[in-house]
């Protein structure tokens, strides 16, 4: 019981340490909202935001394809065929 009490603790200080990292509160961020709109200018901001989702969601298409290519070797591995 202590281990799982010391884990959560752990998991707890890690969960702190990363909110407190940059220290970024409402006012920052609205002003780094405001800088980056005068640097891109309204029109190029949706233009980035649409290559940085068909950035996600190409990553997640990465990932389930190589947890797809994992499972196929280790089911490969169990029935004991040849894994190429």
């Amino acid at each position: 019981m202590a281990k799982f009490a010391y884990e959560i603790k752990k998991i707890s200080d890690k969960m702190t340490q990363l909110m407190l990292i940059g220290g970024l509160g409402t006012p920052e961020i609205i002003i780094i909202a405001l800088v980056v709109l005068l640097l891109f200018g309204g029109k190029k901001i949706p233009e980035l935001m649409k290559g940085v989702g068909k950035g996600i969601n190409s990553f997640k298409k990465g990932m389930n394809e190589d947890e797809d290519k994992t499972e196929k070797i280790s089911s490969e591995e169990k029935d004991g065929k040849e894994v190429k």
